[in-house]
């Protein structure tokens, strides 16, 4: 979690992981201080002990990168692990609206990061911000129930601080998220579609995400409610158009696929679907907002990443 004049940012690791190292950098880039929240004391970080006992610092902004990896293959999809999963998102969220809640000076901007998981998966459907979801499988009553554990009490109709939910697609960037996992079966020449490649591929290159971050912070009055956080052409793209787009890139053949079968021994069945299907999301209210994306394509975004 991050803190600064205008930020706080928690991701789940202290904030060193994979988007919390970019966003605090960017942050610090635009002249904001930055203090993370960490399970450990240490310069610059106050721990989650400090908050639930003597809530936030004086801050301009907070936002939650909070979430266990769904999609660690080294996890079995136990009850335990599913319940390890919906902690790190939830309690943390909780703890931090708490905080909101009863601080005598609240920060002006509360941003909530989840996932376009909250949609129902669909090779048709076209989802805006304005779309139902929150009930068609595990992942999206999580992104539910997380966004729910947001929420501020009204004041007159008002809430002191300005809610923000982001929900992003599949972070694509060089030290981190999805893509270095992606890239090692290309280099072998053994890269290839998954299942039939036809499910949606909703993306975001890190740094527009993180740009995107700073914007709903640096914006007030200007952005709030739900933004999605999706390039532009992620709404057309599938799996088997970023297979070709990466080996393009990469100068490696996608010769090969992977059988959905495969994908369900290796996953289990519950985890499967979330990379067998997919949600066609737009970021209407995103690009409304003034946000201008700096990769809005496969091509222009993996052509900066592995060049």
């Amino acid at each position: 979690m991050y803190y600064s004049d205008t930020g706080f940012t928690h991701d789940g690791r202290g904030g060193s992981g994979f988007i919390g190292q970019s966003l605090s950098q960017l942050l610090k880039n635009r002249g904001h201080q930055v203090t993370i929240i960490s399970r450990q004391p240490g310069q610059q970080k106050i721990t989650w002990a400090d908050v639930s006992k003597n809530g936030l610092p004086i801050c301009d902004a907070v936002v939650n990168l909070a979430g266990e990896n769904v999609l660690n293959p080294l996890k079995r999809w136990t009850e335990q692990f599913k319940q390890e999963v919906t902690a790190s998102r939830i309690e943390t969220t909780r703890t931090i609206t708490q905080a909101i809640r009863h601080s005598s000076s609240p920060p002006h901007t509360w941003v909530v990061v989840t996932g376009v998981g909250y949609y129902p998966p669909s090779q048709t459907q076209q989802y805006t911000e304005d779309s139902l979801g929150g009930n068609s499988d595990f992942l999206s009553r999580l992104v539910r129930d997380w966004e729910s554990a947001a929420e501020l009490p009204d004041t007159k109709g008002k809430t002191a601080t300005r809610l923000v939910k982001v929900r992003t697609g599949v972070v694509l960037g060089r030290n981190g998220g999805a893509l270095p996992t992606m890239l090692w079966p290309f280099w072998f020449c053994l890269g290839g579609v998954l299942g039939s490649g036809k499910q949606p591929f909703p993306w975001i290159h890190i740094e527009d995400l993180c740009r995107l971050l700073c914007h709903t912070i640096e914006q007030e009055g200007k952005v709030s409610g739900i933004l999605n956080a999706v390039s532009p052409s992620a709404v057309t793209d599938t799996n088997a158009s970023f297979t070709g787009a990466l080996s393009k890139a990469m100068g490696r053949p996608a010769l090969l696929f992977t059988p959905a079968f495969a994908v369900q021994m290796l996953f289990g069945s519950d985890r499967a679907p979330m990379l067998l299907e997919g949600q066609r999301v737009i970021p209407q209210r995103t690009l409304q907002s003034g946000f201008s994306f700096l990769y809005p394509n496969l091509d222009s975004a993996l052509n900066q990443l592995l060049r």
